[in-house]
């Protein structure tokens, strides 16, 4: 199963993942926090959005807030933007 081994923000709504097999890609979450709810709502604060961490291989915020890993990379990879990470 991949999972999320490096997670990093890039501002803005930006998140750069290294997955579990060294590969990795930038993704903006823009569109799901614009959706809004009660779970993506505190996002919509860049410095809330920053203090994403890895829980279990998944990128999650304070509020409980998270994004599958396959999910992700499938979006990434979706986006052109899955490669190799040259630093994994």
């Amino acid at each position: 199963m991949i999972k999320v081994a490096k997670i990093k923000c890039l501002g803005g709504h930006r998140l750069h993942a290294t997955f579990s097999d060294g590969m990795a890609g930038e993704y903006d979450f823009t569109s799901i926090v614009g959706e809004g709810g009660p779970m993506a709502d505190p996002l919509r604060d860049p410095a809330f959005f920053a203090r994403v961490f890895l829980e279990d291989g998944a990128p999650t915020w304070p509020n409980g807030f998270d994004a599958a890993p396959g999910w992700l990379r499938r979006e990434i990879e979706a986006a052109g933007a899955l490669s190799r990470d040259v630093a994994a």
